[in-house]
């Protein structure tokens, strides 16, 4: 069973439908008993850093996310998904991440047009289980204005340029989050969560 962790803000909907499409059983839950006790976690994210994340804390959320990662479950993390695992984020500012990646949330300074919205293209730096059988270049659905600057380069999994080039997803042990969204990148991203379900599985 996956958790889907709903903390008041997010696109639960669509994320468990794409689950659903591979097969992948997940509850949508705010309880932390039932995160700790999942196979794996999913933290999907819409909205703004502060909200998000003062919603997590107000729940109890936080601590859940910490112990289940730390713990070695594995996990999935969706544009503010990915944010809120770093320390910190220009956008608001006035509350920390959940520090489980070092490295801070940064807002784009190019010329293009913010946010990001629609598609764009991932480069492959290191080659995720989450990542089996999704080619170099793939094209994946974008929504952000933020994107995030980890302190250890060693957990960039992919980047993306869009003016210049931005760490698009992570992946450190159990844990791989994304700056795009999978359940909107269509074919390639429902390869990711059948990846992920596969790696729930092992």
């Amino acid at each position: 069973m996956i958790a889907l962790i709903d903390y008041g803000m997010g696109n639960l909907g669509s994320v468990n439908k794409a689950l659903a499409a591979v097969g992948c059983q997940a509850q949508i839950t705010d309880d932390p008993e039932v995160i700790l006790n999942a196979d794996g976690v999913v933290l999907p994210g819409v909205g703004a850093f502060d909200d998000c994340m003062t919603n997590l804390m107000d729940r109890g959320l936080d601590v859940a996310v910490k112990e289940a990662t730390s713990a070695g479950k594995p996990f999935l993390g969706i544009c503010l998904g990915l944010q809120m695992l770093f320390d910190s984020s220009e956008e608001g500012g006035k509350v920390p991440g959940l520090g489980i990646i070092p490295g801070k949330v940064v807002r784009f300074t190019n010329d293009l047009k913010i946010p990001q919205i629609g598609w764009n293209q991932v480069q492959i730096k290191q080659q995720a289980p989450h990542l089996s059988d999704i080619p170099d270049g793939s094209w994946v659905y974008f929504v952000h204005s933020y994107y995030v600057v980890p302190e250890d380069d060693s957990v960039i999994a992919t980047v993306t340029d869009y003016g210049y080039e931005f760490v698009s997803a992570i992946w450190k042990d159990n844990v791989f989050a994304s700056q795009f969204h999978p359940e909107k990148s269509q074919a390639v991203g429902l390869k990711i969560l059948e990846n992920f379900a596969r790696f729930v599985g092992e």
